[in-house]
């Protein structure tokens, strides 16, 4: 599943409104908010919660909602589970304050959200014990503002292994690539590798680890991010955008080959297409993203439709066609077997 975040420190508006209902409308399903960052004005909070829940409510999506004791205590509000419920959240994220013990009996009225990273074999021992309902536990990995702080994919690539096996779903951050979330505008993701690429990319990404749910930390997408989600969620395709706009490939939609090659995406369509034998096409480097067309040089493969994943040299058999944009690179190396491919 895919959710998104909403940030309750700003006041929401007619604007955040239609970004809630564009994003429920792609096949987002679910909304990610805190309760306790320390620079959020508590009475806006509240206010904005109200409207937020409606929101979620009329609109089918979920709501979970980031607390702590403190954090609780700060808008004024009681940590017992009728004051939880009366929140009106689908989950909550459990964070500082709460035992093992409070975090069973939340857990028999509502879906709880444990830390990932924290989340130790002695306390699912303990919450056993006080018989939680682990149909509605999860484990959720932070999301990082400031920079170098993110994790480390291989450490979270075990960790998440040793969670599944204790029967958690496990979630994790993509950040957001429109405007970044006061104050230190620096992303939201959970992976520190993921800080500077694009919300689509590292969502997929995510998914490709193993991830069973994705929210985008930042309460912004790129217009380029939309529209990949879009395609993606509706037929499964992986948009990628041209720096040329060559017409021919934007047309058409195309398919990876069932065998991956190591060096190359190889376009199951081109030879049989062949829409590229009557065009005059020149040879040179070929930079990650290049995508080319072999000439009659290159006698049964004429017409072989290609997008590089890494540096090649020129081959005056190999036309050149286009390039991918810079910031769709990294998603030549996750186009696995058989995926639809369409340019933009």
């Amino acid at each position: 599943m895919l959710g998104f975040s909403i940030n309750l420190g700003e006041p929401l508006t007619a604007q955040t409104h239609n970004y809630i209902l564009k994003m429920r409308n792609v096949g987002f399903k679910g909304i990610f908010t805190s309760l306790q960052a320390p620079e959020q004005d508590s009475e806006q909070v509240l206010k904005g919660l109200t409207e937020l829940k409606k929101w979620c409510h009329d609109l089918g999506l979920e709501l979970v909602g980031d607390i702590s004791k403190t954090g609780m205590q700060k808008l004024g509000l009681e940590t017992d589970i009728t004051s939880l419920k009366s929140l009106g959240l689908t989950g909550v994220r459990i964070d500082a304050g709460f035992d093992n013990e409070e975090i069973a009996k939340i857990s028999k009225e509502l879906r709880v959200a444990l830390n990932a990273s924290t989340i130790s074999e002695e306390d699912v021992i303990c919450l056993r014990e006080n018989q939680a309902n682990f149909d509605h536990l999860e484990a959720w990995h932070n999301y990082y503002p400031r920079p170098n702080t993110g994790l480390d994919q291989g450490w979270m690539i075990e960790r998440n292994k040793w969670l599944k096996n204790y029967g958690f779903k496990v979630v994790a951050f993509a950040p957001g690539d429109g405007i970044k979330r006061a104050p230190i505008f620096e992303s939201l993701p959970t992976l520190e590798e993921h800080r500077n690429v694009s919300s689509f990319f590292a969502s997929l990404d995510l998914f490709d680890m193993g991830l069973d749910h994705v929210y985008i930390g930042d309460c912004d997408l790129s217009e380029e991010s939309f529209e990949q989600f879009s395609e993606y969620l509706d037929k499964k395709a992986i948009l990628l955008h041209l720096t040329r706009k060559n017409s021919i490939l934007v047309k058409h939609s195309w398919h990876q080959r069932a065998d991956l090659s190591r060096d190359v995406v190889r376009l199951e369509e081109g030879r049989i297409r062949q829409l590229f034998s009557q065009v005059e096409l020149k040879s040179g480097k070929r930079p990650k993203g290049t995508i080319t067309s072999d000439n009659e040089r290159y006698l049964r493969y004429e017409g072989e439709l290609e997008i590089t994943k890494k540096d090649l040299p020129e081959d005056e058999r190999v036309g050149i066609v286009d390039k991918v944009a810079d910031f769709d690179l990294p998603l030549l190396d996750i186009i696995n077997s058989n995926q639809m491919i369409i340019f933009k």
